[in-house]
C-alpha cells in the first residue's frame, strides 16, 4: 500500500520515510445534486448534507467532472461513478452508475483529473492515459473520437501533473515543461493562435511551471518562482487581467512571486498564495468567488481575512476550501446542496463552516460540478 504523509497527516514521532510510519486511511463524503448518481450513493437523490460514500476508509484523491466523479484508492486503484455519457467513466461502455466502479485492474493510478466530458489521468511509471469526448482532440491521441477506456497518450515517461479542462487538456512533466493540447478557440492552449491541437505541444520553450489548471475555456499555472499566469477566455475576468481580452499566451497576473496553487472553476477562479491567505477572481453572482459580494471580479481580491488555508477549489458556481485547522469551508450557490448546510436555499459570499468537525483534508478540483465530494481523515 502507499503511504500519505503530506499536511502533516502521520502519527506524531514516526519518519514517513522510515520503516516505522503507519499508513493514513480516508474517508470520502459527497453531496449536492446527484440526477446521475455523481454523488455515488446508489441512488439518484440530492443531499443537502455530507454522506459518506460506502464504509471503506482507503480514499487518497478525488476529482468531479460535469456529472460525474473519479477517486483513487491507497492500493492505486481508480474508480468512476455518475454520468457515464462519451465514456467519461472509463467503463467500455456509456452506461451511469450510482456506485464506485473500478476502472479495470490496475494498481498504478497517481493522478486523475475529470474535465467537462473527458478525463485525463497519470499512472506512477509516468505515463498519460485519456478518455471520455474527443472533440477537439481534447484526448491527445491525434484524433477527435471519443474513448470510454483509458487509452495512453504517446509513450512518455515523463509526466508529472495533469488537468482536464472544457475540451482541452493540460500536463507538466517532471521537467516542468508544460503541454496543452484540445480546444483552443479563445487561445486557452497557451500557444499564441486559436489553432486546435489534437496531440500534445509544449507552451513556450522553459521548464518553469509547477502547477496548472485548465477551467472551461481558460488556463491557470504557477511557475516555480511563485508567479502566476493565465490565458484563454476572458469573459467575468476569469484571467484577472483587470480587462475582458483573451490572451492566447500566458500573461502574468501582476507582479507578485508568492503564488502557490490555483484552481480555475468554470467562470471564476481561486487561487492561495504562500503567506496562506486565499484570493478569488471571476464570475460572482452567487458570491462564488467569496468576498463577501456579488460583484464580478476582473482582478484578484482576498477571501476574508484568514492566513491558514491550504486548499481551494472552484465549482460551477460554489467553492470549497481548507485550512490548516482540517475545517472545511463551502461558499457560491447551494441549489443544488452542494454547500453542505442543510438548505438547498442558502446561498453564501463568504465562506462558511460545514459542520463542527475538523478532520478534512483535501477538496477535489471540481470546476464543472454542481456537487462536492471531499476526503476525510
Amino acid at each position: 500500500m502507499s503511504m500519505r504523509w503530506q499536511g502533516g497527516i502521520v502519527k506524531p514521532g514516526f519518519n514517513p520515510l522510515g520503516p516505522q510510519s503507519e499508513t493514513i486511511y480516508y474517508n470520502l463524503w459527497s453531496w449536492g445534486r446527484n440526477n446521475l448518481g455523481q454523488l455515488g450513493l446508489g441512488d439518484i437523490t440530492d443531499r443537502s448534507s455530507p454522506v459518506q460514500v460506502g464504509s471503506l476508509s482507503d480514499w487518497l484523491k478525488s476529482s468531479l467532472g460535469n456529472q460525474y466523479t473519479l477517486a483513487i484508492k491507497d492500493n492505486g486503484t481508480l474508480w468512476s461513478w455518475g454520468r457515464g455519457q462519451f465514456g467519461c467513466l472509463g467503463l467500455g461502455n456509456v452506461s451511469n452508475y450510482s456506485s464506485p466502479v473500478q476502472v479495470g485492474t490496475l494498481t498504478n493510478w497517481s493522478e486523475a483529473s475529470a474535465g467537462n466530458q473527458h478525463c485525463a489521468a497519470v499512472k506512477t511509471d509516468g505515463t498519460i492515459w485519456t478518455w471520455g469526448r474527443g472533440s477537439f482532440g481534447a484526448l491527445g491521441l491525434g484524433d477527435t473520437s471519443y474513448r470510454s477506456s483509458p487509452t495512453q497518450v504517446g509513450t512518455l515517461t515523463t509526466w508529472a501533473q495533469i488537468s482536464a479542462g472544457g475540451f482541452h487538456t493540460a500536463a507538466i512533466k517532471t521537467t516542468g515543461h508544460l503541454f496543452t493540447w484540445g480546444g483552443n478557440g479563445s487561445g486557452e492552449l497557451g500557444q499564441d493562435n486559436t489553432t486546435s491541437y489534437s496531440s500534445p505541444v509544449q507552451v513556450g520553450p522553459y521548464g518553469d511551471w509547477a502547477q496548472v489548471s485548465a477551467g472551461y475555456s481558460a488556463t491557470g499555472a504557477i511557475k516555480t518562482n511563485g508567479t502566476l499566469w493565465t490565458w484563454g477566455w476572458s469573459t467575468f475576468g476569469i484571467l484577472a487581467q483587470n480587462n475582458a481580452t483573451n490572451y492566447s499566451s500566458p500573461v502574468q497576473v501582476g507582479a507578485l512571486t508568492n503564488w502557490s496553487k490555483i484552481s480555475m472553476g468554470q467562470y471564476h477562479a481561486l487561487a492561495i498564495k504562500t503567506d496562506g491567505t486565499l484570493w478569488g477572481w471571476g464570475y460572482n453572482p452567487y458570491g462564488q468567488v467569496g468576498d463577501g459580494t456579488t460583484t464580478t471580479r476582473s482582478s484578484p481580491v482576498q477571501v476574508g481575512a484568514l492566513t491558514n488555508w491550504v486548499d481551494a477549489a472552484a465549482g460551477a458556481f460554489h467553492s470549497l476550501g481548507t485550512n490548516s485547522d482540517k475545517k472545511l469551508y463551502s461558499w457560491g450557490y447551494n441549489g443544488f446542496g452542494e454547500l453542505g448546510d442543510g438548505t438547498t436555499t442558502s446561498a453564501a459570499s463568504t465562506p462558511t463552516q460545514v459542520g463542527a468537525l475538523t478532520t478534512w483534508t483535501v477538496v477535489p478540483q471540481m470546476p464543472f460540478s454542481d456537487s462536492s465530494v471531499v476526503i476525510q481523515i
